[in-house]
């Protein structure tokens, strides 16, 4: 089977969604997005807005397709706005906006003002680049590769977030050491989501030197709001340059959210042949949701599978190999943060894999 090719790491900032099949209403929108300087993208439709919906800073859904946005089961996420037009017989009627979880509407010609203003400030977020990273099967050390990836972006004083959005992975925290620090974790977050701000949010989280952590705490296990996820996001791609999420293997709404908004999602597989079989289900729930999927092989390999078998049989792109490195479970069972000191095949893998994301390392991380 032929590999996938990734698609490059996005430049610039991220621009903002319009959905509609509405031409009058389209050259509406489009018109008031010159007035703003911004650049959008735009869909007929769900099926092609999914790609970019999760990762626009600003969604904004015509009223023609609101209720295919609403059938297609899109997550709701903060920043969706549904627009209608002022006819003669009076504004369009809205019982759809509650579905889609639109926290705004705006009615034409009317709103133009706010609109422009809108689409002003979505076109100014920030340039932060996202990363996923996912295990191929259970214990694949997808939150080992996440936490380096985030300890060495750090390292080289990139502002970093990293977020734990597997409830049941026993907490990121614990990877790096962090348990006993102070802030904000999820199950707080995800009562409070609407009340806090995106530049608030990083402020209250753990963190040390420049990575910040948004994690589980010790009690009860929840799912992640996609809501509360939105905000997660909104908040690193304003104020960070890095953000890495840690995924489950299972994808709800929150997770369906960071893979579109990933720049490169990594799928953690052991060279083994029954972890090749189960990532190739997680991969093929995962691929239609972030086409920039691509396969790190962890060994040692029993059987002599070699790395880039594994990327071959997945039909992903291979980013990388990870060698055994016996000392790094030592070091994470004594509270030691994964590629802490820059030595050894995991910080050596990191580094190249978020140079290869166009991140500049300072040469104390190289």
């Amino acid at each position: 089977m032929a590999a996938r090719p990734t698609r490059p790491a996005s430049q610039g900032r991220r621009r903002p969604l319009v959905v509609t099949s509405d031409p009058d209403l389209l050259d509406d929108l489009l018109r008031l997005a010159h007035e703003a300087g911004a650049i959008v993208d735009v869909s007929p439709d769900p099926a092609g807005a999914r790609r970019w919906y999760g990762g626009a800073p600003l969604v904004l859904v015509g009223i023609d397709a609101a209720a295919s946005c609403v059938r297609a089961g899109l997550p709701r996420r903060p920043g969706l706005v549904l627009v209608g037009r002022h006819h003669e017989a009076g504004p369009p009627d809205w019982p759809v906006a509650d579905d889609l979880g639109a926290d705004h509407l705006a009615v034409l010609p009317a709103a133009e003002p706010w609109l422009v203003d809108r689409m002003t400030r979505a076109s100014r977020t920030g340039t932060a680049r996202v990363v996923a990273v996912l295990g191929g099967r259970g214990g694949a050390g997808a939150s080992v590769l996440a936490a380096g990836l985030a300890v060495t972006a750090a390292r080289a004083d990139l502002r970093t977030l990293l977020v734990d959005a597997d409830p049941l992975g026993g907490g990121v925290d614990l990877v790096l050491g962090w348990e006993s620090l102070d802030g904000l974790r999820w199950p707080a977050l995800s009562h409070a989501s609407g009340r806090i701000s995106p530049p608030t949010l990083v402020e209250v989280l753990p963190q040390r030197g420049e990575l910040v952590v948004l994690s589980w705490d010790r009690g009860d296990v929840l799912a992640v709001p996609a809501e509360a996820m939105a905000t997660a996001l909104d908040a690193g791609r304003r104020g960070q340059d890095l953000v890495v999420v840690d995924l489950p293997r299972r994808l709800d709404d929150a997770s369906v959210l960071a893979l579109a908004a990933a720049d490169q999602a990594y799928l953690v597989v052991p060279a083994e042949l029954r972890a090749c079989a189960a990532a190739a289900r997680v991969a093929a729930v995962v691929a239609p949701q972030c086409p920039s999927l691509s396969v790190v092989v962890r060994g040692p390999a029993p059987g002599g599978l070699r790395s880039t078998e594994v990327a071959q049989a997945l039909g992903l792109p291979l980013a990388g190999s990870l060698r055994a490195e016996p000392g790094l479970a030592r070091g994470l069972e004594c509270g030691q943060a994964p590629a802490r000191d820059g030595r050894g095949p995991l910080a050596a893998l990191c580094q190249r894999l978020l140079r290869d994301l166009g991140l500049n390392l300072t040469p104390s991380v190289a």
